[in-house]
Parts: C-alpha cells; structure tokens; sequence
C-alpha cells in the first residue's frame, strides 16, 4: 500500500509539473512565441534530460551504443510524432488558455493512450491478447471503451464551454488572459495535439529495453526510464526545432535571442524554468510507473492530475472571468466528466 501512495505522489508532483510549465512563458517579454517555445525546449528536450541520465543512470552511454537500432529507431519515431504533439500543444496555450486547452488534450491523450494499442495489436499482429476486439468480451475492456466514449462526452462540453465563451465574453477581457484567443484554431490544434501527444506513452513501451539495461546497469528502479526519456526527447526536439527556426526565419525574428531591448537575462530565466518543469514532469511520471507498475494506468492517473492543477491555474488567472455561472458550470461539468472517463479507462486497465 506504502508503494501505491507513493507511486500516486510521484504522478501528482508530475501532474503539477505538467499543469504549471507554461506560466513562466506567459511572462516573457518581447519575444514571439516560436523564440521562447524553442528555447526552453532546448532546456527540456535536451539539457535537463541529460543531466538526469547523467546524474541517476551510470553507463547511461554504453547502454545507447548497445541498445538494438530497431528499439532506438522505433522510441526516436515516437519522440518525434510526439514532437508535434508538444508543438500544437504549445500553440493550443496559445490560442485556447491553460483550463480549455488542457482539459481537451488530456482527454483525448488519454482516451487515446489506451484505445490505439489494442486497435494496433487486432489490425497488425497475431496476438489475441489484448486486442480491440478481446476488449469488447471481457468487463476491463469494455470499461477502457465506455470510459474512451465517456472522455468524448467530457471533451464536447468543454468545447461547448468554448463556444459560449467567445460570445461571452467581450474581447477586452478574452485577451487580456490569453492575449491570442482563437477558438477555431485552438480547438483544430488541441486535437492534433491530444491524437499525437499519446505517443510518448508508445515511447516508453518501444523503450523498454533501455530501461531494462539501466537497471542491469546499477540505475535505481525509480530512474529506470531516464535514458529512453532522452531518446524520446531528441525526437521532440527534432520536429519543435525545424519548425521554430521556420519560424524564426519566416517571421525575421532571430534577433530575440540577442535583442537587448527585451528583459533578456529574465526572458532566458524564465523559458529555463518552464523548459525544466517540463521535463519535470516525466522524470516524475517515471517514477511512479517503476512503482505502479501499470503503464495504463499510470498514463491516465498523470493526466488526471495534469487536468486538475491546469484548471486550478486557468482559474487563478482568471481565463474565465466575464462568462455566467452556467458557463463555468458547464466547464467544470465537462473536466468532472474527463476525470470520470480517465478512472473508467484506469480501472479498466487494472481489471484487465
């Protein structure tokens, strides 16, 4: 039990790693959004990752140069489709605000996290285990599938919640919280988003050797997964950084990085705070999967907390202020019926 509520712990520390990383960009100053977003993920993405391998996994070198090249191939390929995840992530904050735009991505996340690898198994294996259509005869399956149906229910009053919003609320107020409110395309890249950001948790399963060599290596059990988060990371950072540097090229705004005009050593303080509690948040989620030790449910628990903590901070920050009670009413149905979903699609897992 002691192992469970820490493992519980772990998920919620990451969940409000998750929940909180982008507060610090909201107070950066004078830059555009593609000069901050690539310059803290050179910090999560890149630094931080490897100072956590550095410092929890030894060997963590050896064990890349050993690893198959299909397992380095097949985490890397994850890393990048979840790159682009990340990438309409950030402009999904952008446009939608932390309470909208979490509660729509992590529902589809996490009904997706655990929908699209029994799907997978019954569309390109021979395994009948585990399969899409196994799911639908047995009682933990059809709850991950009512707890996926459920999430949608959840997702659509959230939007409708969207919807009223903008009517709502009059632009003065709408953009002093989210200064580039756009619903419509906020609502195409949080789907985007949600669909993509579900391959880290395929990363993780693709990295299971590294984690495996880690331990043999003498890496405490809690850090196992340090080294394949490293690979994962490179692929994000891959896909995030071409496009930044588009960006940068395309709207002639390299000189952020130098403009002296700008709060610069603040702006670089901030996106470096951001940038590591982004990564924060999967050095915790690792650690409480090694405890937990149900990848499922520990995908759903941590979006559970991410859901939660985003929402508290959209209400701090007063994203929803001007709208009518029924409205608030209406979010706060839409998060309660995500949370509902994700502890079917858990529990689900756990009865499986």
């Amino acid at each position: 039990m002691d192992i469970i509520i820490l493992g519980v712990l772990l998920h919620f520390i990451g969940g409000f790693a998750s929940g909180s990383f982008y507060i610090p960009y909201k107070k950066v100053r004078g830059w555009a959004w593609e000069s901050y977003w690539i310059t803290g993920g050179l910090v999560s993405w890149l630094i931080v990752p490897l100072i956590a391998a550095q410092l929890t996994v030894p060997g963590w070198a050896d064990i890349l140069r050993q690893a198959a090249p299909s397992t380095l191939a097949w985490t890397y390929l994850f890393g990048v489709l979840w790159g682009i995840g990340g990438l309409t992530f950030g402009l999904t904050m952008r446009y939608l605000g932390l309470s909208l735009g979490m509660s729509l991505i992590m529902g589809l996340t996490s009904a997706l996290g655990a929908l699209m690898p029994p799907l997978y198994r019954d569309l390109f294996t021979d395994d009948s285990t585990g399969t899409l259509s196994a799911m639908c005869t047995n009682l933990g399956g059809q709850c991950v599938l009512i707890g996926v149906a459920v999430s949608l229910v959840g997702i659509a009053l959230c939007g409708r919640a969207g919807f009223i919003k903008e009517r709502e609320v009059p632009d003065s107020t709408k953009f002093q919280s989210v200064s580039e409110f756009a619903l419509g395309k906020g609502l195409l890249v949080a789907v985007i988003s949600g669909v993509l950001s579900a391959s880290f948790s395929y990363g993780i399963t693709a990295g299971r050797p590294l984690a495996a060599a880690a331990v043999e290596h003498g890496a405490n059990s809690l850090f196992q997964n340090n080294v394949t988060f490293m690979v994962i990371m490179w692929g994000g950072l891959t896909t995030n950084g071409l496009w930044c540097l588009w960006l940068n090229w395309r709207n002639k705004t390299f000189h952020n990085y130098r403009d002296r005009s700008t709060p610069l050593l603040a702006n670089y303080l901030l996106v470096a705070c951001a940038g590591t509690l982004w990564f924060l948040q999967f050095f915790f989620y690792g650690m409480g999967e090694s405890r937990l030790h149900n990848d499922a449910s520990s995908w759903v628990l941590h979006m559970s907390f991410i859901i939660i903590v985003s929402n508290a901070w959209g209400l701090y920050f007063k994203e929803w202020q001007g709208t009518s009670k029924a409205t608030k009413g209406l979010l706060l149905a839409g998060i309660l019926v995500i949370l509902a979903a994700i502890t079917l699609v858990g529990y689900g897992n756990y009865l499986s």
